[in-house]
């Protein structure tokens, strides 16, 4: 039988509040599990407005405990209830002084799996992250869940090919990226160096971003999230650039194995001679 998933993700629009914001999303969840999905997956930060457009101490109040805090715990809940898995990105404090952009894991039984942390942290103008996170710590795990291994990667994180490889090298199929990205100097990256890490590594990536305007700073982000498979191809259409959307796909995982025999790019790696490659 082939091995088919259906995966969802989720664009949206700030909706002024975390409450009404996370209602939300577990009324996307809801619909997408009415079409069948079995995972899904939410943009970064999902439950606050991208606060990074500033750097103001008032926004470390978005903060909370992975797994422990009230997001977690909501949408374990859903999870177990919708039978779902489910990739959550949010803004983690683990202990004061040390903050992390996050996304936990959660498996279709509601159970915890683990948490990614942002490696790579921008600062630069509407992008002042390291004003409030820490770069993450804990590696790139790859979780087994119910619908097969997903890993994540996180916004700035795609413009650095050495986790795709690592999440690729741990066995990835599916890597959810989630991001708030807007207009400008890297808009015409969002369509290329996705698909091409999903070429480079053989697994499907789920390309989530944010759409609309936000009270801080000066941004309006672009959406056009997407599926692409380990052929560098768009699965179905890409979302609108300026609207909220669920988009839900049928991943043919069984490709991912077609692909790594055609394309023997894990086969001719030579990491014997990449060494110089981490010196300095």
């Amino acid at each position: 039988m082939p091995h088919t998933v259906r995966a969802a993700l989720v664009q949206t629009e700030w909706t002024g509040d975390s409450e009404s914001m996370m209602a939300a999303h577990e009324k996307y969840a809801r619909d997408a599990a009415a079409q069948g999905a079995q995972v899904i997956g939410f943009q970064e930060v999902f439950n606050a407005p991208y606060f990074c457009q500033v750097q103001e101490p008032e926004h470390y109040r978005w903060a909370e405990a992975v797994p422990d805090g009230p997001t977690v715990t909501r949408f374990q809940a859903l999870a177990r209830e919708l039978n779902m898995v489910m990739v959550l990105p949010v803004f983690e404090i683990d202990k004061p002084g040390f903050h992390y952009n996050t996304a936990a894991v959660i498996d279709a039984d509601g159970s915890y799996l683990g948490k990614y942390r942002k490696h790579h942290i921008p600062q630069v103008k509407g992008f002042w992250e390291k004003f409030y996170f820490r770069p993450g710590n804990l590696g790139w795990p790859v979780f087994d869940t119910a619908v097969g291994r997903i890993g994540v990667y996180i916004c700035y994180d795609r413009h650095f090919p050495e986790g795709w490889r690592a999440l690729g090298l741990a066995g990835a199929q599916l890597v959810y990226n989630p991001s708030a990205t807007h207009r400008g100097l890297s808009a015409y990256l969002w369509k290329l160096e996705q698909p091409a890490s999903a070429v480079a590594n053989a697994y499907y990536v789920a390309a989530i971003n944010r759409v609309g305007t936000e009270e801080y700073g000066d941004n309006d982000f672009y959406g056009t999230s997407y599926f692409v498979d380990p052929r560098g191809r768009f699965v179905g259409d890409v979302a609108s650039d300026t609207e909220a959307e669920l988009v839900v796909r049928d991943l043919d995982f069984d490709l991912i194995d077609e692909v790594r025999q055609q394309w023997a790019f894990y086969r001719d790696r030579r990491p014997d001679a990449y060494g110089p490659l981490v010196e300095g």
